[in-house]
């Protein structure tokens, strides 16, 4: 079958989805319960005819037409059900299957945090005395001996004042990693490296001052949340960095206009467990609750999260067989 031949014999079928999904307007409920039936038909006919032009005539103009067509019509099969449980599926299942549907991006996004962590972490062992100045004020007790298992001093409402303004500046970082990806990735790419330097700074100091337990106690409980989510905030903010690099058969603001669409999913759930790692960090951290206790809240946190991402995140097929129920990741 030749190209010309194929979008003869499928016109019909496109141009009718095309009129119905114009008549819904977004909200199939307004074009009644057969033509709704009608629409799923359609739209299973159209994925399927997707699949045949991407393997059969992948470099042709008709591709991304068929995709913009196929794409809109998923949202609107799909939109009733999600607006009745938006907030419920996103927790559940949508923003996990976000984090990790690029895996590649999530591990360069992380190399691009923990590299420069680890070359600032042997400098300022090495050299604390020059490394020290980069040390921020709110991190400076890590250079300072203090004995093992006492709190920072801090009363409840300093706690309560610091806590606030951590979740925020973390809050602030992700939202600033994720908007870096229209520089083509490049701020990203810079708050990642930056970030990443100035905690391996702080943990370098730290040992070096001979602070290592109380070390693990000030960063462990919440640095391995806090971490984690900057990772995926970064890897937000290099997918859409990356539409922008190389969009494939797309016009370049069509994909980036994508990308910002997941990376605004991501950087919103994100931002629910940035809270709770600044919670974490402002009311369990200063509390010097010892070695033990700290890596079990950190390591414990760190491996909810992750476990999360690995259980509820997992894709679910796009079924477009007769009589079957359209199902799809978003």
């Amino acid at each position: 079958m030749n190209l010309d031949r194929f979008i003869t014999d499928r016109r019909a079928s496109w141009d009718e989805l095309t009129a119905l999904l114009d008549a819904a307007k977004g909200r199939p409920e307004r074009i009644g319960a057969e033509k709704m039936r009608r629409l799923g038909a359609l739209y299973r006919g159209a994925a399927a005819d997707l699949a045949v032009a991407r393997q059969r005539f992948p470099a042709e103009a008709a591709v991304p037409a068929l995709e913009v067509l196929v794409g809109r019509a998923h949202s609107v099969v799909y939109g009733a059900g999600a607006r009745r449980r938006s907030a419920g599926t996103f927790l559940a299942h949508g923003y996990w299957r976000r984090v990790r549907e690029r895996p590649a991006t999530l591990a360069i996004a992380a190399l691009l945090l923990f590299g420069p962590a680890l070359a600032g972490g042997l400098w300022a062992w090495a050299d604390p005395g020059a490394a020290g100045a980069l040390v921020p004020a709110t991190s400076d007790a890590v250079s300072r001996p203090r004995p093992e298992g006492s709190n920072v001093g801090l009363t409840g409402g300093e706690r309560a004042r610091m806590s606030s303004a951590i979740f925020t500046n973390n809050i602030r970082v992700s939202f600033a990693a994720v908007a870096g990806g229209i520089t083509f990735g490049l701020v990203t790419a810079g708050v990642l490296i930056f970030n990443g330097v100035l905690v391996g700074v702080v943990a370098g100091v730290g040992a070096a001052a001979g602070n290592g337990s109380v070390l693990v106690q000030l960063l462990v409980p919440h640095g391995v949340l806090e971490l984690s989510c900057i990772v995926v905030a970064g890897a937000a903010g290099l997918r859409m960095g990356w539409a922008l690099v190389d969009p494939g058969r797309r016009p370049r603001g069509q994909a980036l206009a994508a990308e910002a669409r997941a990376a605004t999913e991501l950087v919103l759930g994100t931002a629910v467990w940035l809270v709770v790692a600044g919670l974490t960090e402002g009311l369990v951290t200063p509390l010097g609750i010892g070695v033990g206790p700290a890596l079990a809240v950190g390591v414990g946190l760190g491996g909810l999260y992750w476990g999360l991402v690995w259980q509820l995140g997992r894709p679910v097929a796009l079924t477009t067989g007769p009589g079957s129920s359209p199902v799809g990741t978003s």
